[in-house]
C-alpha cells in the first residue's frame, strides 16, 4: 500500500513583533506621504477657500482641532493656468530646470560609465592614484571645492552661463565610484570571451559592459535627476549675476510669496517630474543599489 505523505498545514499568523513593526511602518508610510498627498490634494482648491484656510493658521483655539479640509467646495484648475499661462515666469524656470537636467544627465552618460570602465579594466600607470583622487572629491562638500571651482570657470570666461552648472556635474565623483564598485564584480572571462571574437574595448564597452550595468546606470540615472533638479548651491553661486538662467529650485520660494492660492499648484508641478522618475526607476533603484552593497 502505498503511504499518503501528508504535508503539515502552514499557519500563516502575526506575531507580536510583526505587528508592531506593521503598524510603526505603517504610520511612518502616512506622516511621510501625507504632505505629498494634501500637497496635490490642495492644489485644486479655489483661490478663496484656500486663502481663508490658510489664514486659520495660528489664529485657531488651541482648545480646539483645527478643520482638516479633505475635498473642495468645488474643484477648480484655474490656479495651474495661472502659473502656466498667465504668469511665463514659472514656465520659464521649469523649462531652465528641464534643460539643465537633460543636458547634465546627457553630460554624465557618456562620462561617468566610460570613467569607471577605464579604471576598473584598464591597467595604466597613476589609475589608483587617479581613483584616490575621485574618492577625495567624493568626501569633500561642496563649500571645499566651490571656490577653486569659481577660479577655473571665470579663467574660462564661463561664469554667469549655463555651462557653469552644467560641466562640473559631468564629472560626477560619487556616480563614478559607484558604477567602478559594480563593474569591478563582473567576470574577465565575459570580455575574454568577447576579445576571442574579435570584440575591441569599444564593442566590449558597448556590448558587454552597458547591458551588464544596466541595473546600477538606471540606478544611478534616477539618483542624478534628483541631484540635478533639486540643486540649489551651484546655481547660486555660478549664476549670482544671471538670474534669467537660474532654475525653479532657486526661484520657487520668490514665486511663492507672490500669492498663495497657486504654492500648492506651483509645489505639485514641481514635485511631478521626480516623482515620475522615481515611480519609473523604482524596481532599478533598488536593485542596482542591493547589487552594489553585495559586489
Amino acid at each position: 500500500m502505498p503511504v499518503s505523505h501528508k504535508h503539515p498545514e502552514r499557519h500563516h499568523y502575526w506575531t507580536l513583533g510583526k505587528l508592531l513593526c506593521f503598524s510603526l511602518l505603517l504610520l511612518l508610510s502616512i506622516l511621510t506621504l501625507l504632505p505629498l498627498v494634501l500637497t496635490f490634494l490642495y492644489s485644486f482648491f479655489p483661490q478663496s477657500e484656500i486663502k481663508a484656510y490658510l489664514a486659520l493658521r495660528n489664529n485657531y483655539n488651541t482648545e480646539m482641532w483645527m478643520d482638516f479640509l479633505i475635498s473642495p467646495k468645488q474643484a477648480t484648475v484655474r490656479q495651474y493656468y495661472t502659473i502656466l499661462i498667465d504668469n511665463p515666469q514659472y514656465l520659464k524656470l521649469f523649462c531652465n530646470s528641464v534643460m539643465y537636467t537633460v543636458m547634465i544627465l546627457a553630460g554624465q552618460a557618456l562620462v561617468v560609465p566610460l570613467t569607471s570602465y577605464c579604471l576598473t579594466k584598464f591597467e595604466f600607470r597613476g589609475r589608483d592614484a587617479l581613483f584616490f583622487v575621485i574618492l577625495a572629491l567624493m568626501l569633500l562638500p561642496f563649500q571645499v571645492t566651490m571656490t577653486p571651482t569659481v577660479i577655473t570657470l571665470r579663467t574660462l570666461g564661463l561664469m554667469d552661463t549655463i555651462w557653469a552648472v552644467i560641466l562640473p556635474m559631468w564629472f560626477s565623483p560619487f556616480y563614478i565610484f559607484l558604477l567602478r564598485q559594480f563593474m569591478l564584480a563582473i567576470p574577465n572571462d565575459m570580455f575574454e570571451a568577447g576579445m576571442m571574437d574579435g570584440c575591441g574595448p569599444v564593442r566590449s564597452y558597448v556590448h558587454v559592459m552597458v547591458p551588464c550595468c544596466k541595473p546600477i546606470l538606471c540606478a544611478a540615472a534616477a539618483l542624478s535627476f534628483a541631484d540635478c533638479w533639486n540643486m540649489v548651491e551651484q546655481p547660486l553661486v555660478y549664476l549670482a549675476n544671471n538670474t534669467g538662467l537660474q532654475p525653479l529650485s532657486v526661484m520657487f520660494n520668490q514665486l511663492n510669496a507672490e500669492g498663495t492660492e497657486v504654492a500648492f499648484a506651483g509645489a505639485a508641478l514641481y514635485i511631478l517630474p521626480a516623482l515620475l522618475v522615481y515611480l519609473y526607476f523604482q524596481e532599478d533603484i533598488l536593485l542596482g543599489v542591493q547589487l552594489s552593497e553585495l559586489k
